[in-house]
């Protein structure tokens, strides 16, 4: 085991060595010692949680009063959690780089947010949530993990409606729901196509309400450059003023990471411009273990890559999939021709085709890796783009498919798909200048979400004490694909109701000696962020910020992306190293340190992006099987779906920190085994 590993109270190695067969990824890596999640608990599933919440300890009012938790982060996760602990009576610090709390990346996820209410009558349920998350995530994911979510999935649609967030509701007031990918019922609640926008808004005037109380204290254009861990706990972080470049130490009692996915690390994807993984990836530097970072989400209905010149994709709500049907032309020579001139026996309806029972309706990974196989045999759609191949040529080809409203405008009306759609098809029309009623509109899957993220034990605690992770930031939740509108459950789930109980058993210790300033932790990492900046600023190469960002973009894309390959994935491996190491003596970062400047911001983001790309090759090649969205190309079956190897790799990869590989550093693989008792382990199939 690497030094400076260190466990949790229940947290427990063991000395037993995972069974190592045939390895790709030999000579990458270290295997570290087994994980066990003690906090995790046992007896029937449906007790497990509220037996927890009582078991925890309490924290008395006066107690509170004493006691500062940092929360980074203001989007579903750590907005409800600062509002939410700010009323409790904590003082909670909030940071968010943006200029608002309220401009946090979960505005984006419009589609709707599940709820196992069961409103329709149509046979859903906790259990049922709980089962179409776990098979959605195909077996990848925590059980007792997975069914808390779904257990509280009714009290967030309860605490949104009491905030007033305006959910959709049908003719006779009641709350309406639609379906949503890898489900057959309709559990999903929307707002049009605002839902995230609305919650959002719903969680940032709760945490304004306690700003205004005084409980909560709000940072804005800050952002987290290092994590202070003081005798092994998390006591602070080391964030910059945005707009003045001070550099400043905030301590506390705990440090809550809600800062979201790492998407961007792919260059192009669906994600906000500034969201980033510096937060999350100071915290792993310091000890955390990264957990599962291969698997990512790859949404299939977002508007078509266009050119070299996009520096970001926009996502398509997959609501639209309820109503819109998905099609590429049978023949090869009607790709360039006008879709309305095809004729509907010469469509290739290819998702109803391959999966008569979900049909539009599958999981995001199914659903993606089905429009990328019809784009392969040459019936994509759109204009013709240069890509880069593997052998380093690069060849035209159509990325898109169809997403026809025909058949819904015959049978709703125009005002009746406008009614449930017309935000986004507006803004499909904004951006593509094609009226998406009058022609289908073209989509093509790209990056969307990360399912993998910094490992927490069933309190959301690390393995650092003291540091807690919500949101997106944590892995827990999902497995290897995540289900349609289950990112705001999850975001609101951890804020509103999870944290708030399992981060009282940590605090009922409190109050703790305070932390100061001129503690050498506190000086090595406030000194640490100042050398960095300091860094960045005087190497004064020839190559800007953006094109290695863009360089490490196409890398991950091309050989970490839809599809993945042993040769691909040790051949991105050698690129990024190569990348960072030019980074490191070639990169011009412009402008100083001492105000604003996004090109500093940028840099700090890319270099923890180059380290962050190599460790998801590393998993990616170590995990030498397909499941959900992470697809090796060596592990499928005959007819080209995901097989998983449930003897080998059925558990959670924890990676601890080695050090830069180009020193010579590799990083630590920690395994967590994933064991089922209220769900059977199965292939998947949604035929």
């Amino acid at each position: 085991m690497a030094a400076g590993t260190h466990y949790l109270p229940g947290l427990t190695p063991t000395n037993e060595p995972s069974v190592q067969k045939s390895d790709d990824a030999a000579g990458f890596y270290e295997l570290g010692e087994k994980l066990v999640d003690d906090k995790a608990p046992t007896g029937p599933i449906e007790e497990r949680w509220t037996t927890r919440k009582f078991e925890n300890r309490l924290v008395n009012p006066a107690n509170r009063r004493k006691l500062d938790i940092i929360i980074v982060g203001t989007g579903l996760a750590g907005g409800a959690a600062a509002a939410t602990l700010g009323e409790a009576g904590y003082n909670v610090k909030s940071f968010c780089y943006q200029d608002s709390p309220r401009r946090a990346h979960s505005i984006a996820a419009q589609g709707g947010i599940n709820a196992a209410k069961n409103y329709k009558e149509d046979g859903d349920s906790t259990y049922r949530l709980f089962y179409d998350t776990v098979k959605g995530g195909d077996y990848r994911s925590r059980e007792s993990n997975v069914y808390r979510l779904a257990s509280e999935s009714a009290n967030i649609i309860d605490q949104c409606v009491a905030q007033g967030v305006p959910f959709a509701r049908d003719y006779g007031g009641l709350l309406d729901n639609r379906s949503f990918g890898g489900v057959q019922v309709s559990r999903t609640f929307y707002a049009r196509g605002q839902t995230g926008q609305q919650l959002l808004l719903g969680a940032y005037q709760a945490m304004e309400r306690q700003v205004a109380a005084g409980t909560v204290e709000a940072f804005t254009r800050h952002e987290m450059l290092e994590l202070i861990v003081v005798d092994g706990k998390a006591r602070g972080i080391v964030a910059r003023d945005m707009v003045t470049g001070d550099i400043e130490t905030h301590l506390a009692d705990v440090v809550v990471l809600a800062s979201g996915g790492y998407g961007n690390v792919f260059y192009l994807s669906t994600n906000a411009m500034g969201s980033n993984v510096t937060a999350a990836w100071r915290a792993h530097r310091k000890g955390a273990y990264m957990a599962n970072p291969c698997y990512t989400q790859i949404h299939p209905t977002c508007i078509p890559v266009t050119g070299a010149h996009q520096s970001k994709l926009t996502l398509m709500s997959e609501s639209l999939r309820n109503d819109g049907r998905i099609w590429v032309p049978k023949r090869v020579e009607d790709c360039e021709k006008d879709p309305r001139q095809i004729a509907e026996d010469d469509r290739d309806y290819f998702l109803e085709r391959i999966y008569p029972s979900f049909g539009n309706l599958v999981p995001r990974d199914i659903a993606s890796r089905a429009a990328k196989y019809m784009c392969d045999e040459g019936r994509g759609v759109g204009p013709e783009i240069e890509e880069l191949q593997p052998d380093g040529t690069t060849k035209k080809v159509r990325r898109g498919v169809y997403l026809d409203f025909k058949d819904a405008i015959e049978r709703l009306g125009k005002h009746g798909v406008e009614e449930k759609y017309d935000n986004l098809l507006d803004m499909y029309e904004r951006i593509t200048g094609e009226n998406p009623y009058e022609v289908p509109m073209r989509i093509y899957p790209a990056v969307h979400y990360v399912m993998g993220g910094l490992w927490v034990n069933y309190e959301l605690q690390s393995n650092i004490e003291g540091l807690f992770v919500t949101g997106e930031a944590n892995f827990s939740d999902h497995g290897a694909n995540r289900l349609g509108a289950s990112a705001l459950m999850q975001g609101l789930a951890d804020g509103y109701f999870v944290l708030p109980n399992t981060i009282r058993e940590y605090l009922a210790d409190g109050p703790f000696e305070k932390v100061d300033e001129n503690d050498p932790a506190v000086v090595e990492a406030l000194t640490s962020v100042k050398e960095r900046v300091a860094k960045f600023l005087s190497i004064q190469g020839t190559r800007s910020v953006e094109s290695y960002h863009k360089e490490l973009g196409a890398i991950m894309w091309e050989y970490c992306g839809m599809e993945r390959t042993e040769e691909g994935l040790k051949l991105a491996i050698q690129k990024i190293r190569d990348l960072r190491a030019d980074f490191w003596t070639n990169v011009k970062v412009l402008g100083a340190s001492d105000n604003i400047n996004q090109d500093l911001e940028k840099a700090g983001r890319v270099a923890d992006f180059l380290e962050l790309g190599e460790l998801m090759c590393i998993d990616a090649l170590n995990r030498r099987e397909s499941c959900g969205g992470h697809f090796r190309a060596e592990s499928q079956t005959e007819d080209g779906e995901a097989l998983r190897h449930d003897d080998e790799f059925a558990y959670v990869a924890a990676w601890e920190w080695g050090g830069d590989s180009n020193d010579g550093g590799q990083p630590v693989l920690h395994k967590e085994d994933l064991i089922y008792t209220a769900i059977e382990m199965k292939q998947r199939s949604y035929k």
